[in-house]
């Protein structure tokens, strides 16, 4: 190993996919002491990149030097057995077995001293005895950074990693890439959130199409250039709620502003709203009710503890919160996976409490789940099948036969309204990014006949800037059309772009909401996200009403920490 070589270099680098070339010719240069961040839209080839680092898959064409000495992994063990830790997108945890089990699988002799130096020197805190499948998705994304740093990595490459995380372990995990180039070893931080880059990088590399469109110092790269890199076309392009896209692509503080956007005259106004609560046939119900619902977990704490919730129609209603205050029970609960143990659940005035996910769909509830790969799509299936999931029965022939064809002139139809990137509608569904895999999931959900209501949960969770603006543009016109839309996310930002109110999740109760067109809207929200309140911030009811402050459910740590 040379004292000066560069941590990871790569030359010439080159992949395909049958006719789509993922990466072309990509060079890149990661110094050692340095946290290199690799930026690009969805389907850029930032994926396809980490993989060939970490051995999963062998370049068609180009060459890799480790600290100064050839690299040529042929399958992910030789990436290990190289000092190179990876923590990707997508989960590696055996679900059926605990924290602690996962752990004992890396077969290191001294385990136990090497989880409580990474607890005491980057403050990740893990409950070894718990079940993977029981535990949220920010916390089993928690324990594959754990799993990565217990190796000892001389080179972590983090695959979006804070997607899951909320804004106080985001802000460990930038500092763990900052302590790891400290010590002179290299970190490659994949990320959509220019705000992130700013904060934890020295440098960047920025894909497009598969080809290196710039990079550099960091310091040398404002936002304002770094945009028209990853998407090919200035910030304006974006059109209308460009202010909250960029707030949510900038933002690596939820509690800093939000960045103006520049003006474009000729960008489209943004969808007329309908006011929330709408007449609609039969009386003024709701799109969405939720009355005194409780659900608990199996160790017998409340994952949802008596919450109540109205979602008008032509209303956008967010849900803030650290990850793991009873958000993922709730969607469970609305997709149809979990019933609970008391309460009321109403879709457009209509009980479902006990419906199965398919009379849900069928009655206008669409789903968009936190966990896009294992919830809300069928990796083994076409984009095609994906994408009309419940409705294949209008591409029935002779009521046996699926005419494929037909299904996939209409899925062309919807892949090119939604800009979503694939081989064709015969792609398998794992072959596309976890951004467009996305798209796919709610493109589905929004084409419901009727949509009494949309519940997502994080959205935009991987995705590019331009793509967070059409996903964000998508709901809005939803909502316009008369929609309730229910938008479950950790990022703040983006919240606060779309949404009429917002509510917080904390230890399985929902307190406020909080009107964000309030000046103090961020404060009061990050103190709800704390469980703290005060008569001077007392909440609203359901109706934005002035009523008593809310009563936290008392304890410590956020359920699931």
């Amino acid at each position: 190993m040379s004292a000066h070589a560069p941590a990871l270099e790569i030359t010439g680098l080159t992949k395909s996919f049958g006719a789509t070339r993922a990466l072309d010719a990509v060079d890149l240069v990661v110094e050692a002491g340095t946290v290199h961040c690799v930026l690009g839209e969805n389907g850029a080839g930032k994926s396809t990149l980490c993989h060939m680092v970490g051995g999963s898959l062998v370049p068609d064409e180009g060459a890799l030097r480790l600290y100064g000495a050839p690299y040529a992994p042929r399958r992910p063990a030789d990436a290990l057995a190289a000092g190179i830790a990876m923590v990707h997108q997508h989960f590696s945890l055996v679900p059926t077995l605990t924290v602690g089990e996962n752990l004992r699988l890396l077969r290191l002799r001294d385990l136990p001293r090497r989880v409580a130096r990474v607890r005491e020197e980057y403050g990740l805190e893990l409950d070894l005895d718990a079940r993977v499948a029981e535990l949220p998705v920010g916390v089993r994304q928690r324990a594959e950074i754990v799993k990565a740093l217990l190796r000892e990595p001389r080179l972590l490459v983090l695959d979006e990693p804070t997607g899951v995380l909320g804004p106080a372990e985001t802000d460990a995990l930038l500092a763990t890439c900052r302590r790891i180039a400290g010590s002179g070893h290299a970190v490659v931080l994949v990320t959509h959130k220019l705000g992130e880059a700013a904060r934890a990088g020295d440098a960047a590399t920025v894909l497009r199409g598969g080809r290196v469109s710039g990079g550099g110092p960091l310091a040398e790269l404002p936002p304002e250039r770094l945009v028209p890199l990853m998407i090919g076309r200035p910030a304006q392009s974006l059109g209308a709620g460009t202010a909250g896209t960029l707030g949510l692509a900038l933002d690596g503080d939820p509690q800093a502003p939000a960045p103006e956007a520049p003006c474009d005259e000729d960008a489209a106004p943004a969808p007329e709203r309908r006011a929330p609560g709408r007449t609609v046939p039969g009386g003024t119900e709701k799109a969405l009710r939720l009355r005194d619902v409780s659900v608990r977990r199996a160790d017998g704490t409340h994952a949802l503890d008596a919450v109540s919730l109205d979602v008008g129609f032509g209303e956008i209603v967010g849900i803030a919160g650290v990850e793991g205050n009873g958000q993922s029970e709730l969607m469970a609960l609305l997709g149809g996976s979990l019933t609970p143990g008391s309460g009321r659940v109403e879709l457009g005035g209509r009980d479902v409490t006990r419906a199965a996910p398919r009379e849900r769909s069928g009655a206008g509830l669409g789903v968009v789940p936190e966990d896009r790969l294992h919830e809300g799509c069928v990796p083994r299936l076409r984009v095609s099948e994906n994408l009309f999931l419940g409705r294949l029965d209008r591409f029935r022939r002779y009521g046996m036969f699926l005419d494929r064809r037909s299904m996939a002139r209409a899925a062309e139809v919807v892949l090119t309204e939604h800009g979503i990137r694939a081989d064709g509608p015969g792609a398998l569904m794992a072959s596309l990014s976890g951004g467009n895999q996305q798209k796919v999931v709610l493109a589905r959900e929004l084409a419901l006949d009727p949509l009494v209501c949309l519940a997502a949960s994080q959205p935009t969770r991987g995705l590019d800037i331009g793509a967070v603006g059409a996903v964000h543009s998508r709901i809005r016109q939803a909502a316009a059309a008369g929609t309730g839309v229910l938008v479950v996310s950790s990022e703040l930002p983006e919240l606060l772009a779309l949404c009429d109110r917002i509510s917080v999740a904390y230890r399985g109760k929902l307190l406020g909401p909080v009107d964000p067109a309030e000046p103090d809207a961020r404060e009061r929200i990050g103190a709800l996200m704390l469980g703290a309140h005060a008569s001077a911030s007392a909440s609203r009811d359901e109706n934005g009403s002035r009523g008593a402050p809310p009563q936290p459910v008392p304890g410590g740590e956020p359920a699931g920490r």
